[in-house]
């Protein structure tokens, strides 16, 4: 292999030759990746990083990655591999998938990977000024050598596809989803694309399949202890609590850090969490959301096309009736259910139920937010005046609830529902802040005190399903003690430490639960539900709405991706590089004997692993990965000494 200097650092006036590459495959692919920044990697991401890292040491040499920019030319890119045979100079293309076929069957190159194999030789060429007659792709699949030829037709393709990469980077909208569905159930960026959602929105008699992601299994980190401090150490996250000794997390089992109160986090740790992805939210200790960490990710023209939208009155409007309602149909429906478990009829519940549908029938005739908010105003009495009714009278009479009241709340039931309501405005920011849209601008909620507009709009359609039959349920069963959950100053109330923790429990487990979404057919737990409906939302101005607001109360089937247990075990002769794997392996999971760690892993967290790992270790180095049967790991505590295996925690921990 020939080793070459790297070139100096590119400029951002040039394309990046993966990006032409993306072109080809998909320009909608290529825009939300070069205009929009949104960058996702799934297991196949890995798998072939991973490949790209096996590749290096099977060198006879040192590997060196080679840099590349030509200004001329409007390209930068860093080569695979380069090779001379009898004195021609090569670009290899590593791919771990199969090659295309023609008619007769022989093997030619996918068009995306034959542009990216192009531009890579014609940037040497322009770059080193050294000639390059044809580049080679290896599809490791089927271990198919395919030679692609460098001719002024083929310098020709990557100029015109250079051109159309700068005419399409400077379009104000995202192209057109693909008419070849099939690109789109290999795509890494399908969760942030919604083509199957996008389909729909034009064809209602589409039958969209699930691409959108499975649950999140990160756990939500709660920290109540006043005092606790959250910091970093390696690849984990430090927990210490006053007076016991210090515990870490796998910072790839966290997905949001919630302080409440007076606990503590450090620079370092808020650092560490923004690079791993892991929100961030703050929570008062009388149960008030404060404030979400905002690392200002994405680009500025997904804002910019927000504001411009929502900068509409008549847009805004028509959002507005969507949300309301969507809230006031889930909260009649709470009430027609609530009915039907009730022991004797309530002609006050049956009369509000017949009202709130009179109600309802007005909101499309809104003519202005105003009009519409004396209509949500009068819904909202319309069921929090009902809502006393579904409470059993088995309940204990200091759970009762008279009308909704806050800042501060006056009885125990609305105690409750202003901290769930706090926890769900979370959950809301954090799922805002994932897609990348702005808190401060919204359609409904006017800018007031502390609260994002935006936070306040999408929470509206949730607070049914999340906070308000949960705790209603909680009340019925009698799960709360009056004295020790409560503590009453005066007239206000307010959870104590444990109140809070059962509220806490109660709402996290009730997001691990799963409704089926009306319009795209297919169920998702709550806690992703919150993100596809941010994404749908933002859809309203991107040519391809119909689909927000639509969330009608049912029971679903979940649809996340099976995850394992595996042993990770290792043999590493050098120090150095024992304790670089030794401080990954920290991130992904526990130790649990001398160079064994147990790992609870999807199929993308083990192909990142892998792809980890293989830039660490030499080819002296020994690592197994041992996939373990739910049946096997089920026996694991019966037959070794306790403690040896513990049970797998839920998918939140309060601290």
């Amino acid at each position: 292999m020939q080793l070459l200097q790297p070139m100096t650092t590119p400029t951002s006036e040039t394309l990046r030759v993966s990006a032409l590459h993306a072109l080809a495959y998909c320009p909608r692919l290529f825009y939300l990746e070069e205009v929009e920044e949104l960058y996702t990697q799934n297991a196949a991401v890995f798998a072939g990083r991973r490949l790209h890292a096996e590749l290096e040491k099977q060198e006879d040499e040192t590997w060196e990655e080679l840099f590349l920019e030509s200004a001329e030319l409007g390209l930068r890119g860093a080569v695979d591999a380069l090779r001379t045979r009898d004195g021609e100079t090569i670009p290899y293309e590593h791919k771990r998938g199969r090659c295309n076929r023609d008619a007769d069957k022989k093997p030619i190159p996918w068009e995306s990977d034959r542009l990216q194999v192009l531009a890579y030789a014609y940037l040497i060429e322009s770059a080193l000024k050294i000639p390059v007659k044809e580049g080679r792709i290896r599809y490791h699949a089927d271990n198919v050598l395919v030679h692609v030829p460098l001719d002024d037709a083929g310098r020709q393709t990557v100029r015109d596809a250079i051109h159309r990469a700068r005419i399409l980077r400077s379009a104000p909208q995202r192209p057109p989803v693909t008419e070849n569905e099939r690109l789109c159930a290999r795509c890494s960026l399908a969760p942030v694309c919604l083509p199957e959602e996008a389909r729909l929105a034009h064809n209602r008699e589409w039958q969209p399949i699930r691409l959108f992601p499975e649950d999140d299994d990160r756990q939500v980190l709660h920290i109540l202890e006043p005092g606790t401090a959250v910091g970093r150490t390696g690849e984990q996250l430090k927990i210490t609590r006053r007076g016991q000794s210090p515990e870490t997390l796998p910072v790839q089992q966290v997905g949001q850090l919630v302080m409440h109160s007076f606990s503590q986090l450090s620079t370092q740790a808020l650092h560490f969490c923004a690079h791993h992805g892991i929100g961030v939210h703050f929570v008062s200790g009388g149960g008030r959301y404060i404030g979400s960490f905002d690392s200002r990710q994405g680009s500025i023209q997904r804002r910019i096309r927000q504001y411009s939208a929502l900068s509409d009155g008549g847009f805004c409007l028509e959002l507005a009736r969507k949300l309301v309602l969507c809230r006031a149909q889930g909260q009649r429906k709470f009430l027609m259910r609530g009915k039907r478990g009730l022991k004797q009829p309530s002609p006050r519940l049956n009369e509000t139920i017949i009202q709130m549908k009179k109600v309802l029938k007005q909101v499309p005739q809104a003519t202005s937010l105003e009009s519409l908010l004396g209509l949500e105003r009068n819904l909202a009495a319309l069921y929090f005046g009902a809502l006393p009714c579904l409470i059993s009278t088995e309940a204990p009479a200091e759970m009762g609830f008279s009308g909704r009241n806050r800042r501060p709340p006056k009885d125990r039931f609305n105690a409750l529902l202003s901290f769930g309501y706090a926890l769900l405005l979370k959950d809301v920011m954090n799922a805002i802040l994932t897609v990348g849209l702005e808190p401060a601008l919204g359609f409904y909620h006017q800018p007031r005190t502390q609260a994002p507009p935006l936070a306040l709009d999408l929470m509206e359609i949730f607070r049914v399903p999340l906070v308000d039959m949960p705790v209603m349920a909680s009340v019925n069963r009698q799960q709360w003690e009056v004295r020790e959950d409560f503590e009453v100053r005066g007239e206000q109330v307010w959870l104590s430490d444990s109140g809070r923790r059962k509220l806490v429990n109660l709402y996290e487990r009730r997001k691990e639960e799963t409704w089926k979404h009306p319009v795209t057919g297919y169920s998702l737990t709550y806690r992703r539900l919150l993100e596809l409906e941010v994404r749908l939302l933002e859809k309203e101005w991107c040519g391809e709405g119909g689909l927000f607001g639509q969330l009608v109360l049912r029971s679903g089937v979940a649809m996340s991706e099976a995850q394992n247990w595996y042993l990770v075990c290792y043999d590493i002769r050098n120090p150095k590089r024992w304790r670089k794997a030794y401080k990954l392996l920290q991130g992904y999971g526990e130790r649990i004997q001398y160079s064994m760690f147990r790992c609870w892993l999807n199929q993308r967290g083990r192909e990142k692993l892998r792809w980890e790992l293989e830039k660490v270790l030499a080819e002296e180095d020994s690592l197994l990965l041992i996939r373990l049967p739910n049946q096997c790991v089920q026996g694991l505590a019966a037959y070794n000494r306790p403690g040896s295996w513990p049970l797998p925690e839920e998918s939140h921990r309060v601290i």
